[in-house]
């Protein structure tokens, strides 16, 4: 008599990508897990019979890991398709031989505050996404990436279909750059070899060309790059259609904060003054009547969000008029 197999074990691990904004920069908070040489985000695993939801659990794991309490925070995206090509979830001693199901949050932070927790650090997203910053025009970073991606389509059967999608992503041949598809980029990366998580996957040693891996970021414990670049998609696009970027900002702020925080997200450069057109018409903010003095230059007005919108009328996000050369 045959007894049926032991249904397969199956572990929740969740992740927070918790974002601010630092100096005109976009940083996200990381953590170095125990053992790992790899920085990744804040996770753990769900646990049913001591969390009550996911939320809860996240917000005690990054205040745990990191000492810092989240405030604004929504789920991202939850990764467990069994055989997808991306980054293999890792629970580390957690999980050792379970399917680890990913559920990412996203977590948005008016100030990158120094939380002084062992082994966690604000670090730059460009840190991870180097080609993903265009506020300076075409990153270096893409011609390594371009030359490598099309070594790899010319050695494919479906070249053609392999470097349309490469110029579409990574913006070739003139193509337009779309900033919302980090996620979609760094999957083809993976699916390329050319990042060094896909070489861990396969269980090799071999590390990518020096020049390579700078141009495409430092790898991630974990699937957390992915998580990473989901999030980065996310934000980018709910920029455009929700007032989000005002959870990135302190209660009073410059317009010229404002563009510079919206910039460092979108990463693209945005004409001032359409942008400011932009922003009238929204009428999201409202001058307080003060200078900010530290500006370093002519004193300019301080701003508030109209955070009361919310509950009086649908609001939308900030149009982003970018800056043509």
């Amino acid at each position: 008599m045959n007894r049926p197999l032991p249904p397969p074990s199956v572990v929740i691990g969740l992740s927070a990508v918790v974002v601010a904004v630092q100096e005109g920069e976009a940083m996200v908070l990381t953590v170095r897990p125990p053992g790992s040489e790899l920085e990744g985000l804040p996770f753990g695993p769900f646990d049913p019979g001591g969390h009550r939801t996911f939320e809860l659990a996240t917000r005690a794991f990054v205040t745990e890991q990191t000492r810092f309490n989240l405030g604004f925070v929504e789920q991202l995206y939850t990764f467990g398709d069994k055989g997808r090509d991306a980054p293999l979830a890792d629970m580390g001693a957690a999980a050792p031989a379970a399917r680890v199901i990913s559920v990412g949050y996203l977590a948005l932070a008016p100030a990158a505050i120094d939380t002084h927790a062992r082994d966690s650090q604000w670090r730059p997203w460009s840190r991870y996404f180097p080609y993903e910053d265009w506020r300076d025009g075409r990153p270096e970073a893409l011609s390594p990436i371009e030359a490598a991606l099309r070594r790899w389509a010319g050695r494919g059967s479906d070249a053609p279909q392999r470097i349309a999608r490469a110029r579409l992503a990574f913006a070739l041949d003139g193509a337009p750059w779309n900033e919302e598809r980090v996620l979609e980029r760094y999957e083809l990366l993976y699916e390329a070899g050319l990042v060094q998580e896909a070489i861990r996957d396969r269980g090799e040693t071999t590390l990518l060309p020096e020049n390579l891996a700078a141009a495409v970021g430092a790898e991630m414990f974990s699937d957390h790059r992915r998580i990473l670049a989901t999030a980065v998609s996310r934000l980018r696009g709910k920029i455009k259609y929700r007032p989000v970027i005002f959870e990135l900002m302190p209660e009073a702020f410059t317009l010229s904060a404002l563009q510079r925080a919206v910039e460092a997200v979108a990463g693209v450069p945005l004409h001032k003054q359409n942008f400011r057109r932009a922003l009238e018409r929204a009428d999201l903010v409202e001058g307080l009547g003060r200078m900010d003095a530290d500006t370093g230059g002519r004193p300019a007005e301080l701003f508030r969000f109209r955070r009361e919108l919310l509950s009086a009328r649908p609001v939308s996000g900030l149009s982003l008029p970018l800056l043509r050369e």
